[in-house]
Order: structure tokens, then C-alpha cells, then sequence
């Protein structure tokens, strides 16, 4: 007898229609699974037959074909156990008139040895594919209740299979998802320390400021302790909230990993900072089975590389796509995937492997070869893809010693909530959220290089080596300067103090 069960299946971040067509014919015991099923839909088998068995149905002793349609698209994770469980009872005739209900339902839930249902990773890209397609009511587990009501699915909660099978016979209803659950799940905004709390840095602050009204990518370099990590960690608090659409994306893709941390709605800007020992794979994302990265899990926030040098060069390498292109596209053998990952990159590190390199009181131990070295692995092309790069001087005794406290990041980022206002109105209907994304027609249309601002321009091409993309940036900082001054037109002094933030290319040139 043949049964056909709908579930959903994972690509990306973005879920797609399985068919779990499950055939029980006479024959030799067998259990198998078809359709391009991964590892972990394999294993399923011992957990379905456990699963059966200790609710009190029986496993049918026949030739068992388990088929997920469409067989040309890979298929993992372990939310196809209830699907599968549930063809192989309707096949066997053990699911008394749930015909209708099987048909316009879709089932997803992994399998307890016992028959309970246990939450699974990746619900919420699930249910948001059902919108487009003819289903219109899922089944997920009871753990998962606050995910699918984040989704705004038509969903249904479930215990155990013996309880769902009951429910199927028309014999107890259905538990539908509560509604109030994406209120009540839904994070908090964390707090990472204040702007006033930083001594000094007035330059690296201010450049701060603009990478977050304007998106852009930051490297900061100067010697141990002058404050890196501890303006990187509060750049976070300066950034404006995100919006329900940008908070769905994030939590997409924190689904996929199995990171909700109990399906709450994702409304805080992630902060991601993993470690220099990190690797590529790891930090954009890949493996047999294809999965996001921390350059994916930073999307709409921010990845902080700190230690930049010490990070490896192919690590550092295959940031470039994801810095130009805003995603990571994966490609084996039989798939391709694409996860988005629009992030502010904020990059800090020392000035030499000793870090006392152009330090005014300490002496640096490091010798030209060590210095060329650990700057080495900061590539052209990556450092070409950073739009502001400043210098770090070490905090003075009267600057750590001063009580008068510096602006507030309250304050700061009510500049930076203003001047996203300013961009948003600009790039209504595009793709762009902020300057840094702009392309090259929206730059021409949008940045026009003021009067007398030629010369400048072609000045800091010719004397720091600056590339046609570098050019592009700094026209993208100062319409972000032009913002924050709530100004209509580039001028002058934005390109100029634009050009004070490339410290590396005035090394270089020097």
C-alpha cells in the first residue's frame, strides 16, 4: 500500500516541498530510504522502528520504500523522522480516516526512541515557505510552539506520535501554536558597555560614528591596550534596531544552526567575534553538507576580527566575497547554495607582532622582516575592501585620569538613528539599506564630487596608491559625513576628513 506524506525540506536559509512517498509491499523485511538522503535522514530508520514500536503500533515486517521527492535535491537533518513514521502507519492501514488531514498538512519533528517528538533545527524558513505553496497547516513539535508562531503559520503542536495519531483519527483535536509566543519569545537587546566609558580615541570614535551611519567596514591599528576591543565591543549599542524584515532574515539563518535559543524572534543586531585560530570553512560557511558561517551569522550585524594578522591567510582570503558581493555562494558537486552575509566588518589589530611598533615611549623588538611579515598577511585586496582605517595612538595619563565623561552612546546613536532615516528615504524600493551598499549608478547619482573636489581626489590617488574601488568608498563615506550633518551635497571638508581615515595607504605611500 502506498502513502504520501508532505514535509520540508532545507537549501540555504530558505525551505522547499518534500514529498515522503512511502511504499509497504510484500516481501522480504527491509527499511530503505531513497531520494538523495543524507546521513542523518538515514539514521532515521532505527529511531522510526523504536519510535512505532513503543507507542504501541506495529512495524509492519515487509519491504518498506521510503522515497523524498524531488530526488535531485539533497536532503538532511533529522525532521523527516515524523513524516516517514507517519507514511509507514498509513501504508500499513494503522491511521483510521486521516486521509483528508494527511493531504493539506505538512509534518516535521524529529523521533524519541519512546515516541515523543522533539524540537528540529531550521522550523522557521520551513513554515515561511509554506506561504507560497497550496498547504496551508503544519504539524511541528510542542518545543518549537514560539519558533512557528514567529513564522505566522497556520501550525499545530504535538507531543508524541500517539497522541498526533488520535488527533489524525478525529479522535482528540489538534493543539494549535499559541499566538502570543513571538511576543513573549522575543530577545532582548543586550548591552556591551557605553561610549563614555572609552578614554580618549576621539578619532577612532568619530570614525565609528560613521561606520555605523553609513555601514562601513572598519580596521583599527595601535598598540596593546589603546582601546580596540573595547570600541568594537560598544559599536553594537550605536546601531539602529533592525526592521521585522531584517530581523526574519537573521533569525533564518539562525534557525538553519539551531541557534534561536528557544525560537525567540532575533531583534538585536548580531555581534559575532570568533577567534583568530578560526577556519575558512568556519568563517564563510561550506562542509560535505553545506551550512552557514560566522560571516552569515554577523548578516545585518557585526563581525569583529580581532587580531587581524594573527588570523590565517586563507581565512582572511575568503572574506573577500562576502565584503563586495554580500553573500557566500557554496558549490559542490550536486548543489549550489547561497547565504546572505551583509555585515559591518570591524578588524583590529597591532601595529607589529610585538605591537610597540611607532609606539612614543616603548621600543619595538620586531625587526623590518617580522614587521613586512605580520602586515603581509593583510592583503591588497582585502585591505582595499575596508572603508575607514585609522591609527590608535596609546591613552595618555590625563585622558585615563580625566572624570568629565565623554558622549553617550545614547547620544551618538541618536546621530547615526537620523542619518539611516536620511538613507532609507534615499534608497526607498532598492536594495540598499545604507551607503555602503550602494552601487556604482546609485554612487554617481548620489554622490556627486563637489566643486574643487577634482583636484583633491586625484591628489590622494596619485600619493597613496588608491584604487578605483577606494575612490568609491571614500565617496560613500562622506555622503555619509554629508548625513550625519544633515547636509544635502558632498563638500570639501567631507572628502578631506574622509581621506585622514586611510592610514594604511599613508604607510604604504610613506
Amino acid at each position: 500500500m502506498l502513502a504520501k506524506i508532505r514535509s520540508v525540506g532545507i537549501k540555504g536559509i530558505d525551505g522547499f516541498p518534500v514529498a515522503v512517498e512511502v511504499d509497504v509491499a510484500s516481501g522480504l523485511p527491509t527499511f530503505s530510504i531513497v531520494g538523495l538522503a543524507d546521513i542523518e535522514v538515514k539514521e532515521s530508520k532505527d529511531r522510526v522502528v523504536a519510535a512505532i514500536r513503543n507507542s504501541g503500533f506495529d512495524f509492519p515486517l515487509k519491504r518498506i520504500t521510503v522515497n523524498l521527492a524531488p530526488a535531485e535535491i539533497r536532503k538532511s537533518g533529522t525532521h523527516f523522522d515524523l513524516p516517514i513514521a507517519l507514511g509507514i502507519l498509513a501504508a500499513s492501514g494503522q491511521l483510521d480516516n486521516a486521509g483528508h488531514t494527511l493531504g493539506k498538512t505538512t509534518f516535521v519533528g524529529e523521533l524519541a526512541l519512546n515516541g515523543d517528538i522533539r524540537p528540529v533545527s531550521g522550523l522557521l524558513p520551513m513554515l515561511l515557505s509554506l506561504k507560497t505553496s497550496a498547504i496551508s497547516e503544519a504539524v511541528v513539535p510542542c518545543a518549537n510552539n514560539a519558533e512557528a508562531a514567529v513564522s505566522g503559520a497556520k501550525a499545530f503542536v504535538a507531543a508524541d506520535i500517539k497522541t498526533l495519531v488520535a488527533a489524525l483519527s478525529g479522535k482528540t483535536p489538534l493543539e494549535p501554536c499559541a499566538e502570543n509566543a513571538a511576543v513573549a519569545n522575543t530577545e532582548s537587546i543586550p548591552h556591551n558597555g557605553d561610549f563614555s566609558e572609552v578614554k580618549g580615541q576621539a578619532l577612532a570614535k568619530r570614525a565609528l560614528e560613521i561606520a555605523a551611519a553609513g555601514g562601513h567596514n572598519v580596521l583599527m591599528m595601535g598598540p596593546p591596550g589603546s582601546g580596540k576591543s573595547m570600541l568594537a565591543r560598544r559599536f553594537a549599542d550605536i546601531l539602529p534596531p533592525m526592521s521585522n524584515e531584517e530581523s526574519l532574515e537573521v533569525t533564518k539563518i539562525y534557525s538553519v544552526c539551531g541557534l534561536t535559543r528557544g525560537g525567540r524572534l532575533i531583534r538585536h543586531r548580531p555581534f559575532r567575534d570568533p577567534h583568530h585560530t578560526i577556519s575558512d570553512i568556519a568563517l564563510v560557511g561550506g562542509g560535505s553538507t553545506p551550512r552557514p558561517g560566522e560571516v552569515s551569522l554577523a548578516h545585518n550585524g557585526v563581525l569583529f576580527l580581532d587580531e587581524l594578522a594573527e588570523f590565517s591567510r586563507a581565512s582572511l582570503e575568503v572574506l573577500r566575497e562576502p565584503l563586495e558581493s554580500f553573500h557566500v555562494t557554496i558549490s559542490r558537486a550536486k548543489e549550489s547554495v547561497r547565504y546572505p552575509a551583509r555585515f559591518t566588518m570591524i578588524a583590529a589589530c597591532n601595529s607589529c607582532p610585538c605591537g610597540f611598533h611607532g609606539h612614543p615611549d616603548k621600543k619595538c623588538v620586531c625587526s623590518p622582516l617580522q614587521i613586512q611579515r605580520y602586515r603581509g598577511k593583510i592583503s591588497g585586496p582585502l585591505l582595499d575592501r575596508i572603508d575607514l582605517n585609522i591609527q590608535l595612538a596609546p591613552v595618555k595619563y590625563g585622558h585615563w585620569a580625566q572624570t568629565s565623561e565623554g558622549e553617550s552612546s545614547d547620544v551618538i546613536r541618536r546621530r547615526v538613528l537620523q542619518a539611516r532615516k536620511i538613507q532609507s528615504a534615499r534608497f526607498k524600493g532598492s536594495h540598499a539599506s545604507a551607503n555602503a551598499f550602494m552601487t556604482v549608478s546609485q554612487i554617481r547619482k548620489f554622490c556627486a564630487v563637489p566643486e574643487g573636489g577634482g583636484p583633491i581626489l586625484e591628489t590622494a590617488m596619485n600619493r597613496l596608491g588608491l584604487s578605483a574601488r577606494s575612490l568609491d568608498k571614500i565617496l560613500k563615506i562622506a555622503r555619509t559625513i554629508a548625513d550625519l550633518e544633515g547636509v544635502p551635497e558632498i563638500r570639501k571638508e567631507h572628502l578631506m576628513e574622509v581621506i585622514q581615515y586611510r592610514a594604511f595607504d599613508r604607510a604604504h605611500a610613506a
